[in-house]
C-alpha cells in the first residue's frame, strides 16, 4: 500500500432525509476520480483505504454511508433505518458525484462495498469508468443464509454459541431477524450482549488463514452495536434488491472494465458468487488469491495492482 496521506478537502453533504454524509478527497485534485465504498454495511471508511490508490494518479474520494462513521445522524433508533436502504445509498453516491463535479469515476468496493458498487453501476453505468471489487458479494438471500447458518458446517462450536444466544421466544425467526430484534430491545444490556455475540460470530468465519487477528474496531461498544444493527437491517432484507438481481443484470455492465478479486479461502463469501458474476459480465476479469480469505495482505496486493492497471 502507499504511504499515509491526509485529505485536502472534506465536508458533510446534505442528502435530504435529515442526513449529512461525510466525504473527503485526498491524492491529486486533478487526478483520475475514484471512490471507495466501505464494507459492513455500517463499518464506515478508515484512513487506510486511501492507501490503496496511487496519490499522484488518483483523486481519491472516501465517504461514510448513512448511519455510520462520521456521517450524521449516527444510527440510534430503528425508525432511522426506514431511510437507510440500497436505493438511498445509490442516491447519496450520485449526489456526492455531482457535488464534486465528477463526470464518471472508478469505483472500488470491498465485501458489502462490492454489492453496493454493483448496484450503483447497474443503476448508473454511464457514471462508472471501471470497477475493482474485492471479497465479492451480492447479498442475496442464499448468501445471507450461508453466512448466518450454512457456514456452521465449518464452525459448529462458534455457530452453536451464536444460535444459542437467541431466546426461545425468537427461535421461530431466521437468525438474522432474531438478532435484529435483540439489537433494538428496550433493555440496553440486551442490545449490548447481542452486538457482542453477533460480532464474535463475524470474527469466527471471516478467515481460515493462520494468524488472522481480530478486528480492533469490534472492541468499541458503540461501534459494535451500530455495525450489528445496520448489518442485520440489510441482510434480513437481502440488500433491498430483487433476489438474484445483481447476477441477473450483470450483462448490463457490458464492456465496463472490471476486476474481481477473491480469496480461495473466503468461507464468508464463497467463490461461486464472483465466478458466476464473471461469467455474466463480458468486461470483467477474475483473480483468485489462492492464499487469502475474506481480507488480508494478499488481497491488498491484488487491489493495488488492479488500481494501477485501471488508471487511465
Amino acid at each position: 500500500m502507499y504511504a499515509d496521506i491526509e485529505p485536502y478537502d472534506q465536508g458533510l453533504l446534505d442528502v435530504g432525509d435529515d442526513s449529512l454524509i461525510y466525504w473527503e478527497c485526498s491524492g491529486n485534485p486533478k487526478g483520475q476520480p475514484a471512490v471507495y465504498l466501505h464494507g459492513g454495511p455500517g463499518a464506515g471508511s478508515t484512513p487506510s483505504a486511501r492507501r490503496f490508490f496511487d496519490p499522484e494518479a488518483y483523486r481519491i474520494v472516501l465517504f461514510d454511508q448513512r448511519g455510520c462513521g462520521r456521517s450524521r445522524p449516527i444510527l440510534r433508533e430503528r425508525s432511522q433505518l426506514e431511510r437507510n436502504t440500497t436505493r438511498h445509498l445509490i442516491r447519496d453516491l450520485e449526489l456526492l458525484r455531482a457535488h464534486l463535479s465528477v463526470e464518471s469515476w472508478l469505483v472500488l468496493g470491498a465485501s458489502w462495498g462490492s454489492t453496493l458498487a454493483l448496484a450503483y453501476a447497474q443503476a448508473h453505468p454511464e457514471r462508472v469508468a471501471s470497477l475493482v471489487l474485492a471479497c465479492v458479494t451480492t447479498t442475496s438471500r442464499r448468501e445471507v443464509e450461508w453466512i448466518t447458518s450454512g457456514v456452521r458446517c465449518i464452525f459448529p462450536e462458534q455457530w452453536e454459541r451464536f444460535a444459542s444466544h437467541v431466546p426461545p421466544s425468537l427461535r421461530g425467526l431466521p437468525i438474522v431477524d432474531a438478532y435484529s430484534e435483540l439489537l433494538f430491545h428496550d433493555d440496553p444490556s440486551v442490545n449490548a450482549a447481542a452486538a457482542a455475540e453477533w460480532c464474535a460470530w463475524e470474527e469466527s468465519h471471516v478467515s481460515l488463514v493462520p494468524g488472522y487477528g481480530p478486528n480492533p474496531r469490534f472492541l468499541d461498544l458503540d461501534f459494535r452495536l451500530r455495525f450489528a444493527r445496520i448489518v442485520t437491517h440489510y441482510w434480513r432484507n437481502a440488500a433491498f434488491l430483487e433476489d438474484g438481481q445483481l447476477l441477473r443484470d450483470a450483462p448490463s455492465l457490458g464492456t465496463i472494465p472490471g476486476t474481481l478479486i477473491h480469496g480461495r479461502y473466503d468461507v464468508s463469501s464463497p467463490l461461486q458468487i464472483p465466478w458466476e458474476l464473471h461469467r455474466r459480465w463480458p468486461g470483467s476479469e477474475l483473480q483468485i488469491a489462492g492464499d487469502a480469505g475474506h481480507g488480508g495482505g494478499p488481497l491488498v496486493e491484488h487491489i493495488v495492482a488492479a488500481l494501477k492497471r485501471h488508471h487511465t
